[in-house]
């Protein structure tokens, strides 16, 4: 994934969090204000969350990614 949507979504965190949260919903607003756009947090925090492995979480993070281009 280039940095350059990274840098996109991390720009316009406030924005972006709401969609966040609307994809993985066990998401607390702690967990977005931890976040702070910040790819392999929102990997880690969905693994948690949701009780999936790492490769899980990664492809779910890819497959939204996709959609946010």
């Amino acid at each position: 994934m280039p940095p350059s949507v990274w840098e996109k979504i991390k720009g316009s965190w406030t924005d972006t969090k709401g969609v966040v949260k609307e994809q993985w919903g066990k998401l607390t607003d702690d967990d977005l204000l931890e976040i702070e756009g910040r790819r392999d947090q929102l990997i880690g925090k969905i693994q948690a969350r949701y009780g999936v492995s790492r490769e899980e979480a990664e492809r779910q993070v890819q497959t939204w990614e996709r959609r946010q281009r």
